[in-house]
C-alpha cells in the first residue's frame, strides 16, 4: 500500500469519524434539554385561578412542558381538573390578605421562577345607570389589588428563582387608546389599575433582572368570554406561552397580545 493509498483511508476514516459526531450531537442536547425539563432544576410557575378557563389551560400546558406548576383556587376541593394536570393545587382568595399570608408561609424558601396573576372577574355593567357599586368595588379588590397582594407576599420567592417574570393577565378592554365604544364598568378600570401596577412594578424590579409585563389573552371561549368567542382556550394559551418564553430584558413594563403584538395604553 502506497502512502498516497495510507492518506486516504485515513480521510475517509475521519469524514466517518466527524459524521458520527454529528448524528450524535442532536441526541445529546435532546437528552440534556430533557433532563433539564423533568429533573430537580426544571422551572417553577405559580398560577393564580389556575381552577378553570384560562388559568386551567395555562397549568395543563406548562405542566406538559416539563414545569412544576403551583395553581391556585379559592375553593381547591373543587379544583378536579386542575389536580388532574400535576399541578400542586393551593387554596387562595386574591381578595383576602390572610389567605395570601398562609400561601406565602407555606411556600416560604420556595424558588418560584415566574408568577401569572391570572384570577379575575368580570362584571357586566354596561351604562352608568346599571353600576352596581359592589360590584365595581369587587372587581377592583380581585383584578387590582389582588395581584399586588400576591407579588408582594411572592417577590423574596420570585427573587430566588432563575426566571424572574411576572406576568399580569389583562384584556384589550383596558387599553384607554382603544375604548371607543365604553360600556364594561369596574371591569375596564380595574384592568387599567393592573397595567399600571404592572409599569411601577417593571420600574422598580428590572434593575433586580424581573421582566414584568401585561398579556392580553384575546377573546377567549371561556365562562368569561362566552360562547361567540373567536379563540379556543388553547390557541389563546400556546400563543400565551410563545410571547413569555421570547421575552427579552428590553420587555419589561410591556402591554402584549396573545398573538405577539404590543397593544397601545
Amino acid at each position: 500500500m502506497t502512502i498516497r493509498d495510507n492518506q486516504l483511508l485515513v480521510g475517509k476514516f475521519l469524514s466517518s469519524l466527524a459524521a458520527a459526531i454529528l448524528c450524535i450531537s442532536p441526541l445529546a442536547n435532546a437528552q440534556t434539554d430533557a433532563k433539564d425539563a423533568t429533573g430537580p432544576t426544571r422551572h417553577t410557575v405559580l398560577i393564580t385561578g389556575a381552577n378553570r378557563g384560562i388559568g386551567l389551560e395555562l397549568a395543563r400546558q406548562y405542566a406538559a412542558a416539563g414545569w412544576r406548576v403551583i395553581g391556585t383556587a379559592r375553593k381547591p376541593e373543587s379544583a378536579e381538573e386542575l389536580g388532574a394536570t400535576g399541578a400542586k393545587v393551593m387554596q387562595l382568595d386574591v381578595t383576602d390578605q390572610a389567605s395570601v399570608d398562609r400561601l406565602v408561609q407555606d411556600l416560604a424558601n420556595q424558588p418560584i421562577d415566574m408568577l401569572i396573576n391570572n384570577a379575575g372577574i368580570q362584571p357586566l355593567m354596561w351604562k352608568l345607570d346599571e353600576v352596581d357599586f359592589d360590584e365595581f368595588e369587587r372587581a377592583l379588590s380581585v383584578n387590582a389589588v389582588g395581584p399586588v397582594r400576591v407579588t408582594r407576599g411572592l417577590v423574596p420567592n420570585l427573587r430566588s428563582g432563575k426566571v424572574r417574570k411576572v406576568i399580569n393577565i389583562t384584556t384589550n378592554l383596558s387599553s384607554i387608546a382603544e375604548n371607543t365604544e365604553g360600556g364594561f364598568y369596574g371591569y375596564r378600570e380595574s384592568k387599567a389599575a393592573l397595567n399600571m401596577f404592572n409599569k411601577s412594578l417593571a420600574v422598580e424590579l428590572g434593575p433586580d433582572g424581573f421582566i414584568c409585563i401585561v398579556l392580553n389573552p384575546g377573546w377567549v371561549r371561556t365562562d368569561l368570554g362566552g360562547p361567540k368567542a373567536p379563540l379556543s382556550v388553547e390557541e389563546s394559551v400556546s400563543g400565551m406561552r410563545r410571547v413569555i418564553e421570547n421575552l427579552s430584558p428590553e420587555d419589561n413594563g410591556s402591554f402584549w397580545t396573545h398573538d405577539g403584538k404590543q397593544m397601545a395604553w
